[in-house]
């Protein structure tokens, strides 16, 4: 799911964080960082957040717990408690990593603080994530034969349409669910294939497809016993699920139904399983 870049600039955070340290024991060291803190955030901020043209700081590198330490105080009445306020008090009902439905409930740093503590606080790398995939995720970045593994909601902006097809694969009693980029340049297919394997997403999806299918046949029984229109419901269906994302878990799987004329005359004309 594309994003909109946190109201909160990147660049005058730093401005804002160094200005609020002077009065403390580590002034002349946050002053000595400025300039390079904000070349580094406006390289971030050109490169779209990529790891294989962002490095890691290594004259900050001994000083890791230094940001760490802000980024995990969060004071009331400072610029970045603000800042990380807001980006929490966010009303999105999915993640925007993987389209699961639920409040995603933590912050995920898309280059890790670990490696990278300078950008502990920059509001474009930080965005809502649900516990599942910050725990697949951890401090991953790329390899040398994949230099990202990950899309970045506010910079892959491709991401806003439906970039992902369900294929659903006869017998559709019990049938095989495929996941996998479509529309896309061959070098955003890579990174989303990347995306799904390193988030386990398609491994996740699969157990929700399962059940939804299951749900889906009895739905569709239902439907059928009492003369309702099976197609208009199902258009209906991913219709809503579509908002705020066509890459939703819900989307996608009405949208590998209705795109599918065989799994479609299997509904309305085929004999249906028996559910309880």
């Amino acid at each position: 799911m594309c994003l909109p870049l946190p109201g909160d600039c990147s660049l005058d955070l730093v401005d804002q964080v160094v200005d609020e340290r002077q009065n403390g024991r580590h002034a002349a060291r946050f002053r000595g960082w400025k300039a390079g803190w904000r070349a580094r955030v406006q390289e971030y901020l050109d490169h779209g957040g990529s790891p294989e043209h962002i490095h890691p700081w290594a004259a900050v590198a001994d000083y890791a717990a230094t940001f760490h330490n802000l980024y995990n105080s969060s004071k009331p009445d400072t610029a970045h408690g603000d800042m990380l306020r807001r980006l929490r008090d966010h009303e999105l009902r999915l993640c925007p990593a993987c389209g699961e439905l639920g409040r995603p409930n933590t912050l995920d740093h898309y280059l890790p603080k670990a490696a990278y503590p300078h950008f502990s606080l920059t509001p474009a790398n930080l965005f809502p994530m649900c516990d599942a995939c910050q725990g697949e995720k951890l401090v991953k970045t790329g390899s040398p034969a994949e230099p990202r593994f990950f899309l970045h909601p506010y910079f892959d902006a491709f991401a806003a349409d439906q970039i992902l097809k369900l294929t659903i694969i006869p017998p559709f009693n019990a049938p095989t669910f495929v996941l996998e980029p479509q529309g896309v340049t061959e070098a955003q297919a890579a990174v989303i294939t990347a995306h799904l394997r390193e988030l386990d997403i398609s491994g996740r999806y699969v157990k929700f497809f399962k059940d939804e299918h299951r749900r889906l046949l009895r739905n569709v029984s239902r439907m059928r016993d009492k003369e309702q229109d099976v197609l208009a419901t199902l258009e209906s269906w991913a219709f809503d699920a579509a908002d705020p994302t066509p890459n939703s878990w819900q989307h996608l799987f009405y949208d590998g139904v209705l795109v599918n004329p065989d799994f479609l005359e299997y509904l309305t004309e085929g004999d249906l399983p028996s559910y309880l």
